[in-house]
């Protein structure tokens, strides 16, 4: 059994800790969990740092538990906020559980026969059949309100302009007691999850303490943020999304292969299943540009799969490689030409547009405004800029029609060495 602390500890994801835990992990197997709210559409890369938490857990022999908030997010977390969030409706909140499931299925081993094999659980199991006054009874009185209130997230909110509500203060009894049944139905021990999440996690710690005079213990990891310190977030601009409709797999490929060189040993050390020597010695041994493509294949493939990295390559080579010709377009499936319209200018044409066939110079001016008018068309054909799906055209009689589309849906024009176009048949 791998040391999962000191696996923590290399690649920097430790924040904070509560006394005992080395020694813990080293008793035996142990199961830990962490949650997620599911108020987004689907995880983001900052998620993923936590799964990569559970995956580095498992690896290590332990057992990792998936806990999704289906109750905690229809009451909404102060941590991290200035002010209160937006409630989601149930029926939002139960699509984005089903997401968030089916997210973490495809990350973590859940396969009945791995003996560490993960779990998957869902807090409104905890509280759907319970009743304020139980709540209140059982859980309520064990804190102080002198305890919440010293808590970061709850202190910041109450000397803010906008205040708490009594349904955000009471988010970590919620977390908390999630921690006491989880301890108390399954033998879980440890909570993981962002430092933002701290305060939480160790109220759960008390709660479990007070209740069950239990000893379970926490780990927290620093909150992922970039070089110029912004972070991720569900509600950031600019985000990374793991749902390929949110975030094409090209633009999650890109983003590693364009991400600032100072936050490449960070992604790296978060995201990688590379070995610490494995690391070390591409770091020793490879530019920073070529880790990140590295870097970026496996990343892609983990997330997306083979057959998704596959096309981020051909997008890729259909939009910058000066060898891709017309027979390398035609391989490209509809999906993949989907990406490439997200990454170059679309022009939209109704279908009736090449019903019949259309001179190409009233197709790059009138149809598409590709360019601005007939003459300056015409003198881009009479040039040699203008190539219609990789094919060069030089007859100012050229015509294009329906025949011309690939999967009935796109076109692609070429004015020039730069200027790349993807025509979408809507």
């Amino acid at each position: 059994m791998q040391d999962f602390i000191s696996e923590l500890k290399w690649r920097g994801l430790i924040h904070d800790v509560t006394p005992g835990i080395e020694e813990h992990f080293k008793s035996g197997m142990v199961r830990a969990y962490i949650g997620f709210d599911p108020t987004a559409p689907s995880m983001t890369i900052g998620n993923y740092v936590q799964i990569m938490l559970l995956t580095f857990l498992q690896r290590a022999g332990h057992q990792p538990v998936v806990l999704l908030g289906g109750a905690t997010s229809r009451i909404g977390d102060p941590s991290g906020k200035d002010k209160e969030r937006d409630l989601k409706s149930t029926e939002e909140l139960d699509r984005n559980t089903e997401q968030f499931m089916n997210q973490a299925k495809n990350l973590l081993d859940f396969s009945p026969e791995t003996p560490n094999h993960a779990l998957m659980l869902n807090n409104l199991s905890f509280y759907d059949q319970m009743g304020v006054l139980e709540f209140l009874r059982d859980v309520g009185k064990y804190l102080t309100v002198n305890y919440m209130m010293s808590k970061e997230s709850v202190r910041r909110r109450i000397e803010s302009e906008s205040g708490i509500s009594f349904t955000e203060f009471s988010y970590q009894l919620l977390q908390g007691y999630d921690f006491v049944l989880l301890n108390r139905q399954h033998g879980i021990t440890v909570q993981m999850g962002g430092s933002d999440q701290y305060g939480n996690i160790t109220s759960g710690v008390e709660l479990a303490r007070k209740i069950d005079d239990a000893k379970v213990y926490a780990v927290t990891t620093p909150l992922l943020t970039k070089a110029d310190g912004t972070k991720f977030g569900k509600s950031e601009a600019g985000n990374i999304w793991l749902d390929a409709r949110m975030t094409t797999p090209y633009k999650f490929y890109q983003f590693w292969l364009n991400a600032d060189d100072r936050d490449l040993p960070k992604y790296l050390r978060y995201f990688s299943l590379k070995t610490q020597a494995e690391i070390e010695a591409l770091e020793a041994s490879e530019s920073a540009q070529q880790i990140k493509r590295i870097f970026a294949e496996e990343i892609t493939v983990r997330i997306h799969g083979h057959e998704a990295y596959a096309a981020v390559q051909a997008v890729s080579a259909l939009l910058f490689d000066p060898k891709a010709d017309a027979d390398m377009l035609k391989t490209l499936d509809r999906s993949t030409l989907v990406q490439v319209a997200d990454e170059i200018p679309s022009p939209e044409i109704g279908a009736e547009v090449l019903e019949n066939p259309v001179s190409i110079l009233d197709f790059l001016s009138d149809k598409t405004s590709i360019l601005p008018s007939r003459s300056e068309a015409k003198r881009a054909v009479q040039s040699n800029m203008i190539s219609i799906n990789k094919v060069r055209i030089t007859d100012l009689g050229a015509t294009v029609s329906s025949d011309d589309l690939l999967h009935n849906a796109f076109l692609m024009v070429e004015s020039g060495k730069k200027n790349k176009y993807l025509v979408r048949v809507v």
